[in-house]
């Protein structure tokens, strides 16, 4: 028999438990991974470009990438701003629906749009995506709770209550922050709630102000979900989380998904955003003298200074800190992740598209989370609450 010194026994030990640890990449693959909001089709699908062709380059998603990323289950955010008026974002927010159901319809052996947990499983065993719907912005419901029974019927999972506009039932932040009109939840907007409860689709409270967050809480029965904030204590923004709000979402049973845009989660981005621009006056000019504007004009100038660009994002650290926070004040029953992916111009460093989840999960074991409670993150939570929303009580 082999007898071997005290030392080797201890080296010997640790590389078997080493060798024993879960690989993120194996880690990941196991998870059932859930992104809570993605902003392709109304940013990307409904300018013409199909998220089943390539679009590296153009957009954050597509479908070989996010098989790539390890997605199980995204939820694609149905999308449209204020300026879409009544007779209109109905139209639109069914016409997004359209795409996505036509793109599976294309795409049988990849994607899959599911209505219930069951669906989910079965197109997770079979290899696909899972394609679930969340509409952003009480106002494509125009005031009539039989739109929110439609969206239902079509399979949309959470209303996002307001976007940045308030409806004339519930305040958003951007307004509540600002002044603008009434605080919190109408008569009619708790009744769209409590409709909620009784389908079994999720709340959203992402975009909505704080009167609006509480006045839900009162009225809801069933758990809460936020899609796409962050926390206000580590980044302060009217987007984000307070940690009371954090604690009372806890209290519910709820789930906050973090986004990843660079302006929620780190306080100095701005600053590093606005000396950039400032030191680029004349090649700004030089755009909008050629016509370019808005948003075509920011992805333009930093295509032409893409190693300063770099420097701007922040790194991959700021999501795990907002992660980390939310664990400390609510616990980790109650995070998860809503990129906002196609619905933002910037993201930490090594996250630039829906290839690079692994990376998250890598980072979770790096910072000592076990597991189980990386599995958690991933998707777990969500699926926790959807499942509570599920049970309908009409």
């Amino acid at each position: 028999m082999l007898i071997l010194p005290k030392r080797a026994l201890t080296i010997l030990s640790l590389g078997l438990l080493y060798s024993c640890a879960p690989s993120y990449q194996s880690l990941h693959q196991k998870a059932i991974l859930v992104d809570t909001h993605n902003d392709v089709l109304s940013q990307v699908v409904m300018e013409g470009m199909p998220m089943d062709h390539n679009l590296a380059g153009k957009a954050h998603t597509d479908l070989a990438r996010l098989k790539a990323g390890g997605m199980d289950l995204q939820v694609f955010a149905v999308f449209c701003d204020e300026t879409y008026g009544p007779g209109r974002a109905f139209a639109f927010a069914n016409a997004q629906i359209d795409s996505l159901e036509a793109t599976a319809q294309r795409n049988p052996d990849k994607l899959q749009v599911v209505h219930n947990l069951e669906q989910m499983r079965e197109a997770v065993k079979a290899g696909k995506i899972a394609a679930l719907t969340g509409v952003e912005g009480g106002h494509m419901l125009e005031e009539k709770l039989e739109n929110l029974d439609h969206f239902y019927k079509r399979g949309v999972r959470y209303l996002t209550l307001t976007w940045n506009n308030s409806t004339t039932w519930a305040s958003s932040a951007a307004d509540e922050v600002k002044g603008n009109g009434r605080k919190g939840l109408t008569e009619f907007g708790r009744q769209v709630v409590q409709r909620m409860n009784q389908l079994g689709m999720l709340v959203d409270l992402s975009h909505v102000g704080e009167r609006t967050f509480y006045d839900v809480l009162e009225t809801t029965t069933k758990p809460v979900m936020v899609s796409h904030s962050c926390t206000a204590a580590l980044c302060p923004h009217t987007r984000n989380l307070t940690d009371d709000q954090l604690i009372a979402l806890a209290k519910n049973g709820g789930v906050v998904h973090l986004n990843f845009f660079s302006e929620f989660l780190d306080s100095t981005y701005n600053q590093r955003v606005k000396a950039f621009i400032s030191k680029h006056q004349e090649d700004i000019t030089a755009l909008e003298q050629k016509g370019v504007s808005g948003s075509a004009l920011r992805s333009a100038l930093y295509s032409q200074f893409p190693q300063e660009t770099a420097t701007l994002n922040p790194p991959i650290s700021v999501l795990l800190d907002h992660i980390d926070h939310v664990v400390k004040v609510a616990g980790i029953d109650y995070v998860g992740l809503g990129s906002d992916y196609d619905g933002i111009s910037s993201a930490p460093k090594g996250l630039e598209d829906v290839s690079t989840y692994p990376l998250i999960t890598k980072s979770l074991l790096e910072r000592g989370y076990k597991k189980k409670d990386i599995e958690k993150i991933l998707g777990g939570n969500f699926l926790r609450v959807w499942k509570a929303n599920a049970a309908v009580s009409n």
